[in-house]
């Protein structure tokens, strides 16, 4: 099962997805891609020395040369080598594994560049083998949809908060998902305080979330302090297995 995780800057994507890793961990081996530009998916899931991390997407380099154009040809190589990487960049922690691929940033604004093609194909390769279940947690907002990064996806969550502009940015997603061939969409609420912004999301979204969750100060307490929201999430098990439940997990 492949699990992309998407929303509005500030929805608390990262955390939802972190809460469903942690939960899911304790009975099956978990793959965290952390696919936003700004990646906080190590220092929420509590892996040690995350400043040590490097991302895929920073190896210049090592992606060029993969992906360079061969010899007599203007083309680049749309296929190349990646099967020595997921091991290569992958930290790990009980059963919980870690990716992060971080930003292409390149001063090539093509569609072909060499950084792209190599992350696309290594995302998709790691999208359709394995047995473990893997968990994407993309960039805010909607631009990925359009890059093929999230192809392969089973069932993409977009986390809405009870507000008319996340609610907006959500209804956006969800048409470009569709646009994209993504087969299962669902609304996951958060910050959600009481039963008038469960109501709001309900009447105001396409359909009802799957699963909210509340606005927990204890979390932004664990986000400045730099902690996992491990030792947290036992405070969390009804709405995550809720959304596991609803997702076939």
């Amino acid at each position: 099962m492949k699990i992309a995780i998407s929303g509005k800057g500030g929805v608390g994507k990262t955390t939802i997805m972190a809460l469903l890793a942690c939960r899911l961990s304790e009975t099956r081996e978990v793959l965290v891609i952390d696919a936003d530009p700004s990646p906080h998916m190590a220092q929420t899931l509590g892996f040690e020395n995350i400043e040590t991390i490097q991302p895929i997407a920073d190896m210049k380099t090592m992606l060029i040369e993969r992906s360079a154009k061969t010899e007599g040809s203007p083309f680049y190589n749309i296929n190349p080598q990646i099967n020595d990487l997921p091991e290569r960049f992958m930290l790990s922690k009980g059963n919980l594994k870690l990716m992060v691929l971080g930003a292409i940033q390149t001063a090539d604004k093509g569609c072909a560049c060499p950084e792209s093609t190599v992350l696309k194909r290594l995302l998709t390769k790691l999208l359709l083998s394995g047995s473990q279940v893997i968990l994407l947690d993309m960039e805010a907002g909607v631009e990925h949809l359009g890059r093929g990064t999230i192809a392969g996806v089973d069932h993409l969550l977009i986390v809405v908060n009870p507000s008319r502009s996340s609610i907006r940015t959500a209804e956006k997603i969800q048409r470009l998902a569709k646009e994209a061939g993504i087969p299962k969409m669902s609304f996951v609420g958060n910050l959600v305080n009481d039963e008038d912004d469960a109501a709001f999301l309900k009447e105001h979204l396409p359909e009802a979330p799957i699963a909210n969750f509340p606005n927990a100060q204890e979390i932004r307490q664990a986000e400045r302090s730099k902690a996992s929201v491990q030792a947290l999430f036992a405070s969390y098990i009804p709405s995550i297995d809720l959304l596991a439940e609803k997702i076939g997990l």
